[in-house]
């Protein structure tokens, strides 16, 4: 059914945040480059190089890799500890649970309805005759791209802003968590936790919801 309206709009990154893993370097261990393309995301998500460069660089590495690697990638997929308390308790006061990715939605397409997400965006992969071809099908979803669905989210579903969270752990976050009415640092890097509003210290999505407005 669909919903025209929500009393509150959540919006978390996806790995790292809705979950453990970063799934660009899942991908990559079927290819046997998996230490190399942690190393460059790590950077990334410090903020010590361009995400957009960064992306198309790791995803470069995986060209070659079957399109059947995705099953054996979704089954490594670690849930973040209490992202499914936190969901239904977004839903439980007629609220809109969104992610909004630098990863893919080859992964978030089966991950995000199985935890409950409502709405969500990533980045497509390019492949052909059954492999990945090493590049990003589309515009990529960046820093900006993520501030920019969090508004357009909020709009769709006549959220104010001010009843909008934002959870997220690299530099490509902090463009959100600024957009959105509570920005929060989890699981996150020095430089983003040096500057949102408010830093969540446990791994673990339940310390998000005594913050949810009523």
């Amino acid at each position: 059914m669909r919903i025209d309206r929500a009393r509150l709009l959540v919006v978390l990154d996806a790995d790292s945040t809705l979950i453990r893993n970063e799934v660009i370097e899942l991908i990559a261990d079927e290819a046997g480059r998996g230490p190399e393309v942690a190393a460059a995301t790590e950077a990334a998500m410090r903020g010590e190089i361009d995400f957009a460069a960064s992306l198309r660089a790791r995803v470069g590495v995986l060209a070659g890799v079957p399109v059947s690697a995705f099953d054996r990638v979704i089954q490594r997929i670690e849930p973040t500890p209490g992202v499914r308390e936190l969901i239904d308790a977004v839903h439980q006061r007629s609220g809109i649970v969104g992610v909004v990715s630098g990863g893919f939605h080859e992964i978030l397409d089966a991950i995000a309805p199985a935890l409950g997400v409502d709405v969500w965006r990533a980045n497509r992969l390019s492949h052909l005759s059954g492999a990945l071809v090493g590049t990003v099908d589309g515009d990529i979803v960046d820093g900006a791209t993520k501030a920019a669905s969090l508004i357009q989210w909020a709009q769709e579903y006549d959220v104010p802003l001010g009843r909008t969270i934002a959870i997220g752990d690299g530099a490509n976050d902090l463009a959100m968590l600024a957009a959105a009415g509570l920005g929060l640092a989890f699981n996150a890097k020095p430089a983003v936790r040096a500057v949102a509003p408010l830093v969540v210290g446990r791994v673990d999505l339940r310390e998000v919801i005594p913050l949810l407005p009523r």
